[in-house]
């Protein structure tokens, strides 16, 4: 038959392995819940870079429609400005042929007529 203090010592080997075993099964189980956590901050950090590739591909987008439209305005204002500087090309010059024939005009007129002044 074994002793006392064998079979103390057995109990005291056995109840340290089983708490040993609690140990090592509840670090496990923490253990899974970081590799879960892990698999979720990596899942969500995934599909927050995909929405936000699809964000800046829309912005993209729109950067792009709006600088087409700006292109656009540009090119008609430029046709715009075109239009009115040869039209007030035109006028000028119609102004200024119209100036050089009145000075020919009054000048023609000139030798034949005085102005008085009259005294009163």
């Amino acid at each position: 038959m074994p002793s006392p203090s064998k079979k103390q010592n057995h109990m005291e080997g056995s109840m340290e392995k089983d708490h040993l075993e609690i140990l090592l099964e509840d670090i496990r189980g923490k253990f899974d819940l970081v590799l879960e956590g892990h698999d979720t901050l990596r899942q969500e950090i995934q599909d927050t870079r995909e929405e936000l590739g699809e964000k800046i591909n829309l912005v993209d987008f729109k950067v792009e429609t709006l600088n087409q439209k700006i292109d656009g305005v540009r090119d008609d204002l430029n046709q715009k400005i075109d239009g009115v500087r040869d039209e007030l090309g035109q006028k000028i010059d119609a102004v200024a042929a119209d100036l050089s024939a009145h000075r020919a005009d009054t000048e023609s007129h000139r030798t034949g007529c005085r102005i008085s002044e009259s005294r009163d």
